[in-house]
């Protein structure tokens, strides 16, 4: 576990309880899952404890935090477990453990219906009563940069339900490669959303930590909302985990070591900026689906 990133020393300073309507403190958590589910359970819940002794209310671990590979192969499908099974078990009790909300990436078994030998690559959010927040699977699958994740997993609904509210504030799930389809962000902007919540495995490659965070500013700006997004540790992600705020700026990140970096979100200021930038309520196309 690395050393923790404040967007103030205030916020930590803060006593418990007086937190304004529409505020939450949220962590991104930054760890290098690999292939013991186990182990990647254990390392999370580390994590999430670290991050809830920092008063993060929304705990946020990366994509694939239940079992990773650098590239998908049949490991991954002998791995997946149902929605019921013991990882996601698991990180309920987690979040019911630190009262906080964790969202993470796990590997989802498809299920009789489903294509056989396909999987899911879902994020559960989990609420501090063990429930199942919001379910998001994975729409844009990866087959870029020499991957194609089509060949064993099953690409999410359209339609699905993909937020949830913390303290007046509502997040918006979207992951990884998902990043890079701005529809999908403005959809959630346009229903409501505050933040947008992204775990990642964001691939090491030449020039993608500068696409990493041009498209997650890129996505704060122009739909003025906060980013945080969550990507794997070196070696199998490019770290750079970060917080954004709803005018681009970067209130917290990471290098590429496991660590935590936590930020405010406040809705006042969200306000502000909404009012001094009123992109939104200006836009002149609808997104389908909204």
């Amino acid at each position: 576990m690395g050393t923790a990133v404040h967007e103030a020393a205030a916020a930590a300073e803060r006593p418990a309880g007086t937190e304004p309507a529409g505020s939450v403190d949220v962590a991104v958590v930054q760890f290098d899952p690999y292939t013991d589910t186990v182990a990647n359970l254990t390392a999370l819940r580390a994590e999430v404890a670290a991050a809830s002794e920092l008063g993060a209310k929304v705990v946020v671990a990366p994509e694939y935090s239940m079992f990773a590979t650098k590239r998908l192969d049949d490991q991954v499908l002998a791995a997946a477990e149902p929605l019921t099974g013991p990882f996601v078990t698991g990180l309920r009790g987690i979040a019911a453990e630190f009262g906080v909300h964790v969202v993470a990436g796990v590997v989802e078994s498809g299920g009789p219906d489903q294509p056989a030998g396909h999987i899911y690559n879902t994020l559960v959010a989990a609420s501090p009563d063990a429930e199942f927040a919001a379910v998001y699977r994975k729409v844009h699958l990866y087959d870029a940069f020499g991957s194609r994740e089509s060949d064993l997993l099953i690409p999410g609904p359209l339609d699905q339900s993909q937020t949830f509210t913390v303290g007046g504030v509502v997040f918006g799930l979207q992951t990884c490669f998902d990043l890079r389809f701005p529809e999908g962000v403005r959809r959630l902007a346009a229903a409501g959303a505050h933040v947008l919540l992204l775990p990642a495995q964001w691939i090491p490659g030449p020039g993608k930590v500068d696409q990493w965070t041009t498209l997650l500013r890129a996505r704060a700006i122009e739909n003025t909302m906060y980013v945080a997004a969550a990507d794997q540790a070196a070696p199998r992600g490019s770290g750079a985990s970060m917080i954004v705020s709803p005018t681009g700026a970067v209130l917290a990140e990471l290098g590429d070591q496991p660590g935590i970096a936590t930020a405010h979100i406040d809705l006042h200021h969200l306000a502000e900026v909404r009012t001094t930038n009123p992109s939104l309520a200006l836009r002149r196309y609808t997104i389908r689906g909204e």
